[in-house]
């Protein structure tokens, strides 16, 4: 499998026309898509964005996750793309960029952005999150140096499992004294639910469509 092929199959997914985002996403929200919508009130949204970052080691695609730490004020524990809020001044791409330095030390300038996914609403922090895709220019593995403050532990993904149907799966959750059924992808020991397992749930299906590869055959 060519790099070159790898980038132009995801350069292809990212700008499909006749998408339908919207499936893509159900596939993995939670309590049935309850929340999503944006709050009724003039106040204004917090805004935000993270980065899919991708690299290519030993002939294969993979993509970056991190573990949060459990004793974070939000979102604690939780699998999670690096990202954050956007300071006064920034685009929402150097946001991403800039968090993915902070977070697991790999440096925007060594990122080229590919695209981006649908932005997404975050009820329970109130956050408008904005997706990128970034591939890792560098012919070397990347060194990961992760924040000691946030990042508890650093997950690395081959896209070949993601697209593995089998990934993709639900149970039910005790969630406020009722019992829901949550979607989740199912990654080296972890559970991705929530808004990462959303943008994610986009991605695979994008990339599913260009590469003909509805059992997650591959990407190129």
């Amino acid at each position: 499998m060519k790099q070159s092929c790898m980038l132009d199959n995801i350069e292809k997914a990212l700008s499909l026309t006749a998408f339908d985002i919207e499936s893509a996403q159900k596939k993995m929200m939670p309590f049935g898509g309850a929340g999503r919508r944006l709050p009724a009130d003039n106040e204004p949204l917090r805004i935000g964005a993270v980065l899919l970052l991708l690299y290519c080691h030993d002939g294969e695609l993979y993509l970056v996750l991190t573990r949060r730490r459990d004793d974070l004020p939000s979102h604690a524990g939780q699998i999670s793309f690096p990202g954050g809020r956007q300071e006064q001044g920034e685009s929402l791409l150097d946001t991403a960029l800039r968090e993915t330095e902070e977070e697991i030390g790999v440096a925007g300038t060594a990122v080229s952005p590919l695209g981006q996914l649908t932005p997404i609403y975050i009820p329970p922090s109130g956050f408008m999150v904005h997706p990128f895709i970034g591939w890792y220019q560098s012919d070397q593995h990347p060194h990961f140096r992760p924040s000691v403050e946030e990042v508890a532990e650093i997950i690395e993904v081959p896209l070949r499992d993601l697209l593995d149907p089998a990934s993709a799966t639900a149970e039910p959750w005790d969630f406020r004294g009722s019992q829901v059924t949550v979607p989740f992808f199912a990654v080296q020991g972890h559970k991705v639910w929530g808004a990462t397992a959303i943008m994610l749930s986009e991605f695979v299906e994008r990339l599913r469509i260009v590469s003909g590869a509805p059992n997650g055959v591959g990407v190129g």
